[in-house]
């Protein structure tokens, strides 16, 4: 059963410091029902915590678990509102006495529970432009950022490239400026990833990095503020505030709007924290600031979220539930980076292909979903929306000149209309991202991958079938629970048979999934890197085959920059996106005929391919073109 849907003003919400019931407030009958789930006027929504683990009682409590889409947010109180001395000693890092006194008070006496239920029928407007009433306990010039210079590192998958563009671009509307400066950076803001343990593992050393600056950073300036952002604070939650103390901020992928008050909050010496997954967050209306001014190339988000629930995959528990943004709003976004002068877009998501735009009611039709011959779901067939293949069609349209790509596609996602699609638009890149994790059947059941390796090998002829001298790339994964020498020898084979252009290689690491609860990791540490390696080793060499059959073709090169291995040469990425490498000389522009020019970022080239290696072609620049006209010549 659902919540009824919560207003704006629930992002008011103040628990009092206690796990107690709040004094003079009885809890609601529709707050106390299993299996509630969290929607989009949840998304301000915070607690104050005394301690942390208080809040995780109470969700226990009225069974909001995971699993059903409820996440918690908090806001660690002052330590001088508790009665025990032993948490009474100020942090060094905080505010004036006066300042902190004052912000506690006016949270202390802000709104109740009946506040937030006061207008629950409300409808949820629409987040403007314009900075938004701050919550009573805010002043609003503490949700400006007075010129507090931030520092974004990020860590992970295209995604959380975006994602740090979203982040940038909600704090730049605040008033905060940017730093690639980490010693002159008041906020450092992590954006970060949880696929693997050992991506984890990274940002528990940056921050123990961190804490050292953190600690020299001079009483004549602001306190240093550090935050986590994206899927290691969904998962981690308040691990991560009581194991590292230095860590002011936490907000997960879904939070990023709530940056500034997050930061406001930081600044009176608490910690703050919103890991609420949202039912419907997508951030359609905030164009993501570019963070390369010389970029050549943008992510587009088009979707968030998974409801694959592969059983190895912790992406549905730190991104949510799948949901797309409007057609409308994405192809907004495109036509300002095309007048921006950009030459690639790359639409994203978890699982890019199933995009569904339900938004427009008159496409909500009984039509269902399309899947790839021989593919099952884990879910119930979706019905209606506008699907995969109506948005690229769109987006293809918006600048002939701009190439489009997409990831990270599932294999069950591929129709007959969105292959002919790729077939028949040249600005459509000639490129499929193919994930397969396994050669072997039985792994794949256990990973609760929906296909045989047969419907897998049959999908791969008929993409190959369909779009001539596309280029394929693919993920595996090596010494998954249960996983045989057999079924790694299978894996091998079928890495030879379809002779990938490109393949992201991993050992399995062992997450809080499904696998965690259903499967044993079984496979020793050292026989998944024996068997990791056999597939690098493989991969390499058919990926070698593959990429020498384009020595003495000429292909179309959108221009990066300079190589980062010689001043001499420049560097690209053809249609399959490979990089390729070529000398920056002199040559012919084809749309003023006579005229010797020298490439720059963003210009297309045509290369003539003279050497291949697994990784990389080079070549020689024989002229500067345009994508129309070098259709022609490939």
């Amino acid at each position: 059963m659902t919540r009824p849907e919560v207003p704006a003003e629930r992002k008011s919400l103040v628990y009092q410091p206690s796990c107690g019931p709040v004094s003079g407030v009885d809890l609601p009958a529709e707050l106390t029902l299993p299996g509630t789930v969290a929607t989009a006027g949840d998304r301000g929504l915070f607690s104050a915590m005394h301690p942390l683990q208080c809040v995780l009682q109470v969700q226990r409590s009225l069974g909001w678990g995971p699993l059903a889409s409820v996440s918690w947010l908090s806001l660690r109180m002052c330590r001088a509102h508790s009665s025990l001395s032993s948490t009474t000693c100020p942090s060094p890092e905080r505010q004036e006495d006066g300042a902190r006194k004052d912000f506690s008070s006016r949270l202390a006496t802000g709104p109740t529970f009946q506040h937030f239920l006061k207008s629950a029928s409300a409808p949820q407007e629409k987040l403007s432009s314009e900075v938004e009433d701050p919550p009573p306990y805010l002043m609003m010039d503490e949700l400006l950022g007075r010129e507090r210079k931030v520092y974004l590192e990020t860590y992970g998958c295209q995604m959380n490239v975006n994602d740090t563009e979203i982040a940038w671009s909600i704090l730049q509307k605040s008033g905060y400026l940017r730093t690639s400066n980490l010693q002159e950076a008041d906020v450092i803001l992590l954006v970060t990833c949880s696929i693997r343990e050992k991506a984890e593992q990274t940002i528990w050393n940056r921050l123990h990095q961190l804490k050292a600056l953190k600690t020299r950073r001079p009483r004549s300036r602001v306190p240093l503020r550090i935050g986590i952002l994206g899927c290691m604070a969904e998962r981690l939650k308040e691990e991560i505030l009581n194991r590292e103390k230095m860590v002011d901020v936490l907000a997960g992928p879904d939070a990023y709007r709530d940056l500034p008050r997050l930061l406001a909050v930081a600044e009176s010496g608490q910690q703050a924290a919103n890991v609420l997954l949202s039912l419907d967050e997508t951030y359609a209306d905030v164009m993501p600031v570019q963070t390369s001014p010389s970029a050549t190339s943008a992510f587009v988000s088009i979707m968030r979220g998974c409801d694959n629930m592969c059983s190895y995959c912790i992406v549905p528990f730190t991104r949510g539930r799948e949901r797309s943004r409007p057609v409308a709003s994405i192809l907004e976004e495109v036509k300002k980076l095309s007048e921006q002068g950009l030459k690639e877009v790359t639409l994203l998501g978890q699982n890019v292909n199933s995009f569904r735009d339900n938004s427009e009611v008159q496409f909500n039709n009984a039509v269902s979903t399309n899947l790839s011959r021989g593919f099952t779901t884990n879910y119930k067939a979706k019905q209606g929306g506008l699907r995969f293949a109506h948005l690229l069609d769109q987006v293809s349209r918006v600048d002939p000149e701009m190439r489009i790509r997409f990831t990270s596609p599932h294999p069950k996602d591929f129709p007959d209309e969105v292959l002919q699609l790729i077939h028949e638009r040249d600005n459509i890149c000639k490129q499929i991202h193919l994930p397969a994790q396994s050669g072997s059947s039985r792994v794949l059941e256990a990973m609760r991958r929906g296909y045989s390796r047969e419907a897998y090998v049959e999908l791969v002829h008929h993409i190959k079938e369909s779009i001539p001298g596309v280029s394929l790339s693919s993920d595996f994964i090596a010494g998954f629970c249960g996983e045989t020498e057999e079924d790694h020898v299978q894996t091998v084979s079928l890495l030879r048979e379809v002779q990938y252009n490109m393949g992201f290689l991993f050992a399995y690491s062992m997450r809080q999934t499904r696998a965690y609860h259903r499967l044993k990791d079984d496979v020793p540490e050292e026989v998944k890197l024996r068997r990791l390696e056999e597939l690098i080793t493989v991969f390499r060499e058919e990926a070698t085959k593959a990429n020498q059959m384009s020595v003495g073709c000429t292909q179309l090169v959108l221009v990066e920059g300079l190589s980062k291995r010689s001043a001499t040469d420049l560097c690209g990425r053809n249609d399959g996106n490979l990089k390729v490498i070529f000398p920056d000389a002199e040559m012919e522009d084809v749309s003023n005929p006579g005229l010797r020019v020298r490439a720059q970022p963003g210009d297309y080239v045509l290369v003539k391919i003279t050497s291949a290696s697994s990784q990389t072609l080079r070549g020689h620049v024989l002229c500067r073109t345009t994508l129309k006209d070098s259709s022609a010549n490939c």
